[in-house]
Formats: structure tokens, C-alpha cells, sequence
């Protein structure tokens, strides 16, 4: 429904009616044929229609869009009397900020904080109101930290009251030391569930690491009986090495004998050592 128009002050544009409730529009939406509807009116008509109301044209939801810009301008601009004015507010606003005065306007009927008063008053007799409600609650004056309503006054037991409470404050305490105990329980199943697992795959890779080393064990041995056998052949070549040099050494000294013996007239033999080193024997010392 749109807003009543008798609360508007001066003349409103034919076009800013509703074609449904004949009121201004409010949260209104056009056609495409540019009658324009409030929300509530139009979506209410087309649940038993499908036609516009005014010209009969096919319509749905789908069609409808918002007012034209200059039409809603020429809404909001609008002014008219707050509806707390039977209840004393003179208030005249442009329809723009209507709802924003409405929200705070001292007139408003608004109902009373206190639970289970059922009293509407005025905002601004609220306080009032409050002071004497039967319904409004006050602290216990025998100092049990209560806050009792007027209506109990009679009934109010703060032995029972604090005992009740206690029983309240053990089960809700029990209860909670059972949520933290199975949750606990949750943890550290989980936790457990993790360490098994962890702990296998460390196995695992111990057994890997130990097997890695006696390969790498093994390779070490193998290579420590090639060096050894390296070494034995680099002696024996050392050895063979002496041996001729010993022997180069020797045919030279010979060389020179016999060429001092043919000046002489000696016949020796140059070979003679040559022949002696060769009968004998090469002795190999292995490490």
C-alpha cells in the first residue's frame, strides 16, 4: 500500500499515484507501457493476474523497473505530515526523509523494554513509563545478587534462588568437564594416531639409511682391496724401475771398461754383467 495521500501537503501529480491502491507511490516500479505501481500493490496483483492493471497489457515481474529518474525525483521532493500527527507531532518533511523522522520522532508509539510488559507509549513518555511498570526488575535487598520483578516480590527465596543456581552452575560445569574431557580424548587419540604413524615412517627410513651403508660399506671394502692392489703394482713397477736403472748404469760402466781394455789390448767381455743381472733372480715384496 502507498502512503495516504491525505497526508500530503499540496497538489500531487496524477502520475505519482499508485494505479492500484490510489495512493502516493511507495517503493514504486513501471511497466514497460509506464504505469506506475507501489511493489506490494503490483506483485500482489500479478499473483491472480498477468495482464496490467490499467491498460490490460500482458505483464510480469520480469517487466517491471524502477521509476524514472525525474518521476522519483519528483516523489521524494514531495511533503507531507509525519503519522504520529494525531498523537501531537507537527512535523512536515519531504518524503525522502520521511521514514528516517518516523524512526525517531518523540510520538511514535513504541513498546515497553521491560520483558513481558505488554504496554505501548509514546517515545517520549518511555522513561515514565519505566519508573512505575510492574514489570521492571530491581536487585534483591537481602543482598542474594538477584534481580527480581515487583510481581515476585512475595515469591522471591534467595535460599532456594542461590541454591538452584548452584545446582545449575555444578551441571553446566559438569557438562563442560565432559566436553573438555572428550575432547581431550579426541586430541590425543589423534596425537597418537600421528606418533604411529610418524614412528613407522622413521623405521622406514632407518632401514633404508642401514641399507645404504652396508652398500656404501661395501663399495669402501672394494675400493680399499683395488688401492691395495694398486699399490702392489706401482711397487713392483718402482722395483723393475731400479732394477734398470742398476742395469743402464752398469752397461755404461762396462761401455767404458771396454773401451779402455781395446786401448790396452784386454779383451773383456762387455756383456759379462749384463748376463749376471739376468740370471738373477727378481725378488717382489708385497705389503
Amino acid at each position: 500500500m502507498g502512503y495516504d495521500i491525505e497526508r500530503f501537503v499540496g497538489y500531487v501529480n496524477e502520475g505519482l499515484l499508485c494505479c492500484i491502491c490510489r495512493d502516493v507511490l511507495e517503493d514504486p516500479l513501471q511497466a514497460p507501457c509506464e504505469h506506475a505501481f507501489c511493489t506490494s500493490c503490483i506483485q500482489g496483483w500479478l499473483v491472480h493476474y498477468s495482464n496490467c492493471p490499467e491498460d490490460r497489457q500482458p505483464l510480469d515481474l520480469s517487466n517491471l523497473r524502477p521509476l524514472y529518474r525525474y518521476m522519483k525525483n519528483d516523489l521524494n521532493r514531495l511533503q507531507l505530515h509525519c503519522r504520529n500527527k494525531e498523537r501531537g507531532c507537527e512535523m512536515v518533511c519531504s518524503l525522502e526523509s520521511i521514514d528516517r523522522h518516523e524512526r525517531e520522532c518523540k510520538y511514535s508509539q513504541i513498546p515497553c523494554s521491560n520483558a513481558g510488559c505488554p504496554v505501548q507509549v509514546q517515545r517520549c513518555n518511555l522513561d515514565s513509563h519505566l519508573a512505575e511498570c510492574e514489570y521492571r526488575s530491581r536487585e534483591c535487598p537481602n543482598g542474594c545478587g538477584y534481580s527480581i520483578l515487583r510481581t515476585e516480590d512475595a515469591q522471591h527465596n534467595c535460599v532456594a534462588e542461590l541454591r538452584t543456581e548452584l545446582e545449575l552452575l555444578r551441571s553446566e560445569m559438569v557438562c563442560r568437564m565432559e566436553e573438555v574431557k572428550r575432547e581431550m580424548e579426541s586430541r590425543l587419540d589423534s596425537q597418537r594416531r600421528h606418533m604411529v604413524l610418524k614412528e613407522s615412517l622413521l623405521q622406514n627410513e632407518i632401514e633404508e639409511l642401514k641399507s645404504q651403508m652396508s652398500r656404501m660399506m661395501s663399495d669402501i671394502r672394494t675400493l680399499m682391496a683395488t688401492e691395495r692392489q694398486h699399490r702392489q703394482e706401482l711397487e713392483q713397477v718402482e722395483l723393475e724401475k731400479q732394477e734398470l736403472l742398476e742395469l743402464v748404469k752398469g752397461l755404461q760402466k762396462d761401455n767404458r771398461l771396454n773401451q779402455d781394455g781395446n786401448k790396452k789390448g784386454t779383451n773383456v767381455r762387455p756383456l759379462t754383467r749384463l748376463e749376471g743381472m739376468k740370471r738373477k733372480p727378481r725378488e717382489v715384496t708385497i705389503i
